[in-house]
């Protein structure tokens, strides 16, 4: 059988919202990341650049906080139904996040997914520090990612599918013959070749063999 990979965005795709958000929000900051959130998903910010930034506003943040924040997170409308659809039909599917572990490694297990690659936020004596590293933190890591895995999986772009909705997905769209932008930024839509509206990620299954 040939091999086949999904590869999904997280914030705002899998998990309807920004994980960033709901953790500002805790600490009474969320309409100044908002703001900046919002530039970078428009590509008018560098990833590094914006990512760093909100971290550092987070500083102080207790890590219990945001593991209960992530407990809590809403999955995308469909998810559930559209994991299962793809994994039926034969994908590999894998979340790729400009976001953090905390939130993504609870997804693999709550959607069935076959894996993550994310952010970690720096803790020292249970609060955040306000500092990030890990595997997505820049403007191309999720299609240097999605080059991999496609190598390490003996996966062609020919059977590959990303989807996502903002700037830092541009990256991953480069390297799969299915782009699909969800609900997504005006910038994503100009690469993508499927495009849907709805906040609905089953209907991806209307547009897979």
């Amino acid at each position: 059988m040939t091999n086949k990979l999904a590869v999904f965005d997280f914030d705002s795709t899998l998990m309807d919202g920004e994980t960033i958000e709901f953790f500002a929000r805790e600490c009474g900051i969320e309409e100044k990341v908002k703001i900046i959130t919002d530039k970078a998903m428009k590509g008018e910010l560098d990833f590094f650049e914006s990512l760093t930034d909100r971290v550092a506003l987070l500083k102080g943040l207790h890590l219990s906080k945001v593991n209960e924040i992530c407990q809590n997170l809403p999955v995308m409308n469909g998810a559930y139904e559209c994991i299962k659809g793809l994994k039926e039909k034969g994908y590999k599917v894998v979340c790729f996040s400009g976001g953090f572990k905390n939130a993504t490694a609870l997804f693999v297990q709550r959607l069935g997914l076959d894996g993550e690659f994310s952010n970690i936020l720096h803790v020292k004596n249970g609060l955040l520090t306000g500092q990030v590293g890990g595997e997505m933190m820049f403007n191309d890591s999720k299609g240097q990612m999605l080059n991999k895995l496609q190598q390490l999986l003996d996966i062609s772009e020919e059977n590959t599918m990303s989807i996502g909705d903002g700037a830092n997905d541009l990256s991953m769209f480069k390297h799969a013959k299915t782009r699909i932008a969800f609900c997504a930024k005006p910038i994503l839509k100009q690469s993508a070749n499927i495009i849907i509206e709805e906040k609905n990620l089953a209907k991806i299954l209307e547009y897979v063999n």
